[in-house]
């Protein structure tokens, strides 16, 4: 039999608030009424400022509000 030892995940305590005030793209996409893969769309051609961390993307809420406001002044 072999046993796995699962760890509790801690929070990345390295950015000023923690990880709480990033959002994820799954709560970005809701936000914006799209697919995540819209978003990881938008990620990837540079459209939606993110940060990697480790391999997870993560979006301040300022820089969603960013991308709204640009967005807006396209009309």
């Amino acid at each position: 039999m072999v046993r796995r030892l699962v760890r509790p995940a801690r929070a990345l305590r390295a950015l000023e608030g923690g990880a709480g005030w990033l959002l994820t793209v799954r709560q970005v996409a809701e936000r914006l009424g799209v697919s995540t893969a819209t978003v990881y769309a938008l990620v990837e051609r540079g459209e939606l400022a993110h940060v990697r961390v480790s391999n997870a993307i993560r979006v301040a809420p300022a820089d969603l509000a960013a991308y709204l406001e640009a967005r807006r002044g396209e009309r």
